[in-house]
């Protein structure tokens, strides 16, 4: 009988009521009258019927909020794309008002784009690099009239700006003396002296440095101008596409739009 009533709640009732395991229907009845057991077993099936309730309202707990945690993680990384995004597209250097070069004779004003990342093959380096380093010059005319190239090309602000003192080409307008980074093609002022300093020796184009001046360029396209180019370098005729113009050591290029103006010569200040 103490076997019958032992250590299985709920099943040893029933098996208690067996006269081949418990002995005679008499003795199962005394001692520990039936209603005590029942009680046992409905307490014992109460509880499991409360654990079972509390796991099913678990689980429906898990159901409820693990939907609600997917939600809230993809919200949160859409937030962070879109900040991170915004942030990309600020990292560009904006030349301050105070900086920009404001003359109405430019052909285009400087990009506002460029923050250091590498540009149709232009890099660019926080100081000038000096292993490579020579200087072409263009010269832009259109519909007869010069149109300058401005200060700061290629250069990221901030600039730390000088003006050029009498006696020099320019005079009395702005020279970048340094910036926060240098591109391998760069201008310091207005003259159209297009400086090549790159850590390794190699041709550049024109074209890439219209690509780094973010300006269009082409047989029919210099900057925000359209119409047939007429190309010279070092005085004479360039039948090709004005993109493929080399940047060598002292070439002295020119881009007529409307007008064929007679090539000028250019002379480089000593040292360049």
């Amino acid at each position: 009988m103490a076997k019958s009533g032992s250590g299985r709640p709920g099943g040893s009732n029933a098996k208690g009521g067996s006269a081949g395991r418990g002995g005679p229907a008499g003795r199962s009845s005394g001692g520990r009258p039936g209603g005590a057991k029942g009680g046992k077993g409905s307490s014992s099936a109460a509880a499991q019927r409360a654990i079972r309730g509390a796991r099913g309202s678990s689980s429906a707990l898990r159901n409820t909020l693990l939907p609600a945690a997917i939600i809230i993680v993809i919200a949160a990384v859409v937030v962070v794309g879109i900040v991170l995004s915004r942030g990309g597209s600020s990292t560009a250097a904006t030349v301050p008002e105070t900086q920009q070069d404001s003359s109405s004779a430019l052909l285009a004003k400087t990009s506002s784009t460029l923050s250091g990342q590498t540009v149709d093959g232009v890099s660019s380096n926080d100081m000038e690099q000096l292993v490579f380093h020579i200087h072409a010059h263009l010269a832009i005319y259109i519909n007869g009239t010069q149109k300058l190239l401005p200060y700061g090309i290629g250069i990221v602000p901030p600039y730390q700006l000088q003006t050029i003192p009498a006696g020099n080409p320019s005079a009395g307008t702005s020279f970048v003396a340094g910036g926060s980074k240098f591109y391998w093609l760069h201008t310091h002022d207005e003259t159209g002296v297009i400086h090549i300093e790159s850590p390794k020796q190699e041709t550049f184009t024109l074209g890439q440095f219209f690509d780094e001046w973010m300006q269009q360029l082409g047989p029919n396209q210099v900057g925000p101008n359209s119409g047939k180019v007429i190309a010279y370098v070092n005085g004479k005729p360039f039948t090709g596409n004005p993109r493929d113009i080399p940047l060598a050591a002292h070439n002295v290029i020119q881009l007529d739009i409307g007008k064929d103006v007679p090539p000028a010569p250019f002379t480089f200040p000593a040292g360049e």
